[in-house]
C-alpha cells in the first residue's frame, strides 16, 4: 500500500467519523451543518482529484508503507482530523455571521490556492517541466501547503473552540520538515533555484 492509498482510506474514515456522531446528535445546529459541508466536501474532493488527475498516483505520497504506518496515517489523518468537527458538535453557542463569513472565506481561498498550485505543478511535471516557479508558485515557494493551512484554519474558525487549532498547528508541524527537505532538494537539483529563492517567500508573503 502506498501512502496515498492510506490517506484515501483516512479521508473516508473522516467522513464516517463526522457523519455518524452528527446523525446521532442531530443536525439542527447551523454551526455543525456548515462544518460538515466544508470538511466532507473537502474529503470528497480529495478522492475525486485522483480520478480527475491520474498523475497524482505517480507524484504524490508514493512511498510504500507497511500496516503499522498505514494505521498511523488513518488514525492521524482520518480520526484526529475530525477533532474540530467534534468540537463544533459540542459547541452550544450559536454561530455568528462574522464567524461564518470568515470561515467560508478561509475555506474557499485556501482550497482554491491549494488546488490551483497542485494542478499547475502536477500538469507541468507531466509536460516535462523541472522547476515550477511561475503562476501560483511565483511568490511563495510552498504555496500548496499555505493553501492547505488556510483551509484547515477555516475548520478551527467554524468549530469555535481554541482546541480546534490543534489541527492546523499539527499540520504545520508536519509540513515544516517537508518544506525544509524540499528546499534542500530543490537547491541541489535545480540551478535556477537560488534566483527563485531570492525573488519569493518561503510560506507567507512579506513575512517568511
Amino acid at each position: 500500500m502506498t501512502q496515498l492509498q492510506a490517506i484515501n482510506i483516512a479521508k473516508v474514515t473522516t467522513i464516517v467519523a463526522l457523519l455518524v456522531p452528527a446523525l446521532v446528535l442531530g443536525l439542527e445546529s447551523e454551526r455543525v451543518a456548515i462544518y460538515l459541508a466544508l470538511h466532507i466536501s473537502y474529503c470528497l474532493w480529495w478522492l475525486l482529484e485522483e480520478v480527475l488527475f491520474p498523475w497524482r498516483t505517480t507524484q504524490l505520497f508514493t512511498e510504500v508503507v507497511g500496516p503499522p504506518q498505514a494505521v498511523a496515517v488513518v488514525l492521524y489523518v482520518g480520526v484526529f482530523y475530525a477533532l474540530p468537527g467534534w468540537l463544533a458538535m459540542a459547541n452550544p453557542v450559536p454561530i455568528g455571521p462574522v464567524t461564518i463569513a470568515l470561515g467560508l472565506s478561509l475555506y474557499i481561498f485556501g482550497s482554491l490556492l491549494n488546488t490551483a498550485a497542485d494542478v499547475q505543478k502536477g500538469t507541468a511535471k507531466v509536460l516535462g517541466a523541472t522547476l515550477v516557479a511561475d503562476g501560483a508558485w511565483r511568490r511563495v515557494r510552498h504555496v500548496n501547503y499555505l493553501g492547505d493551512l488556510i483551509r484547515y484554519s477555516s475548520f478551527a474558525v467554524i468549530a469555535g473552540s481554541p482546541w480546534a487549532w490543534l489541527l492546523p498547528a499539527s499540520v504545520l508541524a508536519l509540513y515544516l520538515p517537508r518544506m525544509i527537505g524540499k528546499e534542500a532538494s530543490m537547491a541541489e537539483r535545480y540551478p535556477g533555484f537560488e534566483a527563485y529563492r531570492q525573488s519569493s517567500w518561503w510560506l507567507l508573503p512579506g513575512l517568511i
